[in-house]
């Protein structure tokens, strides 16, 4: 059987969503059903904290600056085709955090012309052609100000800006046959799910429902779920962090994926008119650890084991707590019926006493 490889690219003004997108696919497309998602960073931010090569003060113009970015991403995106033939999965998901195109928004269109021909003589066409799909996400600074610094405390372009670039971000991809543009129209999560059902649309592959559900349930018969319906177990662990600024509230979590795991970092804003702000990213094992020194020690960590199967053409997740012997709790995606192997006690949907704060804090349900 040939690999399925799909190249999609993230893209976007300053504060836009890409690193909370990266954290959901990453979530949604698992090593257990099949997938493996190949993540290609951004490569001008490499440049400037890893290597202090920048295209300000007195290190070098921004035209010379492209000619290294250029040529990192174009290695970069090299080893991640390399790798994407090497790996056991035959599904493949490279996602690009920003591609060749941005760095068009930086220069002029001659001058990037220039830079890309010095490269085995690319042309933009060339360059688009090795992208199956773009998404762009809009700038939280068109129609979400509110949150344009929520998820970085240390952003220092200004709305302007972001704006302007957002534009030229667009301009420089505007030529790509497969670009989805997604707004600020709704909310964040919104925002999010709606970019993950276009992945899922490009992909071929059902679109997931957004409309969720949640129920306490008996205690089913995993053994039984998991030969009718193939319900596939992840191991996760959820932690709550010491609060250091009103208003967010941190956690991180550990998520099985394969052999390996998965780790992630998440704020959760509230703003004073009341608005909810999500944003996750993914971190590294060494960050999670250091992260596990300012658990909140007021609450516990909350290990559950999910289990994930479709019935009647609805996702259905299952999880399984330690402390808890007689009950679950069941998230139904979409509308259909509930499989006869579980019985619901009763619908749970928006109790604040099934959320995963709260059981962290009492440790039953």
């Amino acid at each position: 059987m040939a690999k399925r490889i799909t190249k999609i690219v993230l893209t976007g003004g300053p504060a836009a969503g890409k690193t909370t997108l990266i954290s959901r696919i990453l979530h949604e497309f698992k090593q257990e059903d099949g997938w493996r998602v190949i993540t290609i960073p951004e490569t001008a931010t490499e440049l400037i904290s890893g290597f202090g090569i920048r295209p300000f003060g007195d290190c070098m113009s921004m035209l010379a600056f492209q000619d290294f970015v250029v040529a990192d991403q174009i290695h970069k995106e090299k080893l991640a085709l390399q790798a994407a033939e090497v790996v056991r999965e035959e599904n493949i998901l490279i996602i690009y955090d920003r591609a060749l195109m941005d760095d068009k928004a930086y220069i002029t269109d001659e001058e990037f012309a220039e830079v890309i021909a010095r490269f085995d003589g690319r042309t933009e066409a060339s360059v688009l052609a090795g992208y199956d799909a773009v998404i762009h996400l809009v700038t939280c600074a068109k129609g979400a100000e509110f949150a344009y610094n929520l998820g970085n405390t240390a952003r220092t372009e200004s709305l302007e800006y972001a704006r302007e670039m957002d534009d030229r971000t667009l301009r420089a991809w505007r030529g790509h046959p497969n670009l989805h543009i997604i707004d600020n129209s709704v909310n964040f999560e919104d925002k999010i799910n709606r970019a993950i059902v276009e992945i899922y649309r490009l992909l071929g592959e059902p679109e997931p429902m957004v409309n969720k559900r949640k129920f306490l349930v008996d205690m089913p018969n995993i053994a039984l779920l998991t030969e009718k319906y193939g319900a596939l177990a992840i191991d996760m662990m959820q932690t709550y962090l010491c609060f250091t600024q009103p208003g967010v509230e941190r956690r991180i979590r550990q998520q099985e994926n394969g052999e390996d795991y998965l780790y992630f970092y998440t704020e959760k804003h509230v703003t004073d008119d009341g608005e909810k702000w999500v944003t996750e990213k993914p971190i590294s094992e060494k960050q999670y650890l250091h992260y596990l020194m300012e658990g909140d020690d007021a609450l516990h960590s909350v290990r559950k084991k999910k289990h994930r199967f479709i019935y009647g053409d609805c996702r259905f997740e299952l999880d399984v707590y330690p402390f808890s012997n007689d009950r679950a709790v069941l998230f139904m995606y979409g509308e259909a019926e509930i499989p006869p192997e579980i019985t619901v006690i009763r619908e749970v949907t928006g109790d604040p006493a099934y959320k995963n704060r709260q059981l962290a804090r009492v440790q039953a349900l």
